[in-house]
């Protein structure tokens, strides 16, 4: 007699009030130890955050979730939620996408990213930081100057940048708040700079400046807050040599982007179980790059680890496939442009533990001391 086909089973969740909004108060309030718990469970656990909600961590998962695009979709994901996000090739789904990313890349590819560089360190060299410093308030004019000279040619006032951008820095739901008149006015500057034939604006589209601009902004100034604080904490990686490795070690612990989310434009299978079409679908960078399965001693700073092979759908801090992030190489370039303005340092007192806003951001201030001039 055949065997009757086993009912699809239902995946664990992690502790929550018993209503469809189960988990969205403990979500709201950074939802790290929430993600954390959920990993405990399994490779895949539920969430109710209002609408049937799924999280994924294994490189079985990523490679599904970030390779059907017919299947997961952007359009409807989180990113929907912060005026910030919500457009341009952030949430462009086939057919649309791959043409608009062919349009797209040729002002993002690592050769033509290559070609800023010496007018990015002449911009940066003005923000060498004497003395004492405070690095998230450093690293934030770094990626403001960076920007503003991708994509404006350094025209964009940057106090009124900076204003722009500002709620990104705050936790939630200010990043999600309509924003009118400071969108309105960052538009008008826009525009005039695109008229005019400034940077790389002058060959976008406006949606696709502004989400760039939004998506580009905290993740790189986060980023390389944190790569300062582990350069003044582990100075052998601290050299023109050490620089790249060191800056992918923070990018697997730190991820900017701590979840990334997908819509289910049909039902989909994983494992013993079975979701249905609507359902959100989150995979985590956070979770994958702490996995002790995938990564020895996941929670040890060890950039050494980025100089043999790393796990297949294991590291992805900028996303993977064809949706891998456009500003990957400018990101690089520019973190790695600031690191050498840095001369030694020592590390005074901070909080580094990762704090989730919209995205991940070191918890508290870090107070790092110059102690000289770069060497080479």
């Amino acid at each position: 007699m055949a065997a009757e086909p086993m009912e699809p089973l239902t995946p664990p969740e992690p502790s929550g009030y018993p209503t469809r909004f189960g988990h969205l108060p403990r979500w709201a309030q950074g939802g790290l130890g929430l993600l954390e718990e959920g990993s405990a469970l399994g490779p895949v656990f539920g969430l109710r955050l209002g609408w049937p909600t799924v999280v994924g961590y294994s490189p079985a998962w990523n490679r599904l979730v970030l390779s059907d695009l017919e299947t997961f979709r952007s359009r409807g994901s989180l990113s929907a939620f912060t005026p910030y996000l919500a457009g341009g090739i952030i949430t462009t789904d086939p057919p649309q996408h791959r043409l608009q990313r062919q349009r797209l890349d040729p002002g993002f590819h690592a050769k033509a990213v290559a070609g800023l560089r010496e007018r990015l360190l002449e911009a940066l060299a003005p923000l060498s930081p004497p003395g004492t410093f405070e690095a998230r308030a450093w690293a934030s004019k770094v990626a403001l100057t960076a920007l503003n000279l991708l994509y404006f040619d350094g025209r964009f006032p940057l106090q009124a940048l900076a204003h722009f951008l500002a709620p990104l820095e705050h936790p939630f739901p200010t990043p999600l708040l309509p924003r009118p008149l400071r969108f309105a006015q960052a538009r008008r500057r826009i525009l005039r700079l695109q008229t005019e034939g400034h940077g790389m604006a002058a060959h976008l589209p406006l949606e696709e400046v502004r989400v760039g601009l939004a998506a580009g902004y905290d993740t790189t100034a986060h980023t390389l807050a944190w790569a300062a604080w582990h350069a003044a904490h582990y100075p052998e990686w601290h050299t023109p040599q050490g620089h790249s490795l060191l800056i992918k070690e923070t990018l697997r612990l730190y991820p900017p982007g701590f979840v990334g989310s997908r819509r289910a434009a049909q039902g989909f299978e994983f494992g013993p179980h079975r979701f249905a079409r609507g359902s959100l679908v989150l995979y985590s960078p956070y979770l994958t790059h702490r996995d002790p399965r995938l990564w020895p001693r996941p929670l040890e700073f060890d950039p050494s680890r980025f100089a043999g092979r790393i796990p297949a759908w294991g590291y992805l801090p900028f996303g993977a496939g064809e949706r891998t992030c456009l500003g990957m190489h400018f990101a690089h370039l520019v973190l790695e442009a600031a690191l050498a303005l840095l001369g030694p340092l020592e590390a005074l007192h901070g909080d580094p533990a990762p704090r989730p806003l919209l995205t991940l951001a070191p918890r508290g201030a870090l107070w790092l001391q110059s102690l000289g001039p770069r060497k080479g």
